[in-house]
């Protein structure tokens, strides 16, 4: 991939993502756009510009950890080609985890609520987290965790790393 060309909403509609709603509009509409059924979710930032970072994460202290990553973390971690920051899954074909709950869980830790959302936790350390876009896809009776392993593998093969908040496969 051609370094100019940006992973961002295009990358995520070309492979059947569809919402990018803002945080803020899913808060406010307490999260009527998103489906209560399995899929994979995208957390993408708005603007191209260098992000500024927050030294203190707001994220919720998950079973008493602190979310807090070091400024120089974040800066090592960021990279400008892509707006793509966040991929996760929701929910297996038969449980009762949906794409509704777990951005609701997403939007939660964010609010500071000690909630089961620590994957992500990075988005929340960058300024004006309300403004990140939230895109998802449904997964039908296939596999939410493997459509993810199998985007965050194109993802790191085409950018040469994971998503910025993404820390582990």
């Amino acid at each position: 991939m051609p370094k100019s060309q940006i992973i961002g909403r295009a990358w995520l509609a070309d492979r059947g993502f569809v919402g990018f709603v803002s945080i803020a509009e899913l808060r406010a509409a307490n999260l009527e756009h998103v489906p209560p059924v399995p899929g994979v979710y995208a957390v993408l930032r708005a603007s191209a510009t260098q992000p500024e970072f927050l030294e203190r994460n707001p994220g919720g202290r998950f079973k008493g950890r602190n979310p807090t990553v070091s400024l120089a973390k974040l800066e090592g971690r960021w990279f400008a080609t892509s707006h793509l920051i966040y991929l996760g899954k929701a929910g297996t074909p038969r449980g009762r985890v949906t794409l509704k709950s777990r951005v609701r869980s997403l939007l939660a830790f964010g609010a500071g609520s000690p909630v089961g959302h620590w994957g992500g936790r990075l988005i929340w350390q960058i300024a004006a987290a309300e403004d990140h876009l939230v895109a998802w896809r449904t997964t039908g009776p296939a596999s939410p965790r493997t459509l993810e392993k199998d985007l965050l593998a194109v993802f790191e093969s085409e950018a040469g790393q994971l998503p910025f908040a993404n820390l582990l496969h």
